[in-house]
């Protein structure tokens, strides 16, 4: 069974650092375009970054410069690391791995086959 799970979520002050986990069992994720989500109530899921097996990394407007995104493929695992956080960052984080191995960062959630739990993360102002 394949899963995702994320880990890191909190709360935090503007200004301050939050560094998301989510590591995947059940299949090696290596060759897939592996990135990050964010939805908050009553909004719709949103890009956030996303990175390939070969480091080609995208990010939306709102966190470029802020967030920085990595990957360990020895370890399935990839992260985010949230610098500077704003209000506006609240939102439950989703991770996710496309479900073909590509080389192309796409930025639709509906391109996107495995998905994590989600954590939350809270930005007090």
């Amino acid at each position: 069974q394949v899963k995702l799970v994320e880990s890191g979520g909190g709360s935090a002050q503007a200004g301050g650092s939050l560094r998301l986990s989510c590591t995947a069992s059940g299949r090696a994720f290596s060759d897939h375009v592996m990135g990050w989500f964010r939805q908050a109530p009553g909004n719709e899921r949103e890009f956030v970054s996303a990175i390939t097996w070969s480091g080609v990394l995208k990010y939306s407007e709102s966190v470029k410069g802020r967030f920085t995104i990595s990957r360990d493929n020895a370890k399935n695992t990839v992260y985010l690391q949230m610098n500077s956080l704003e209000p506006e960052d609240t939102a439950v984080y989703y991770c996710a791995a496309d479900s073909t191995a590509s080389e192309i960062v796409r930025v639709s959630a509906r391109l996107y086959n495995y998905w994590g739990q989600g954590t939350q993360v809270t930005v007090s102002s």
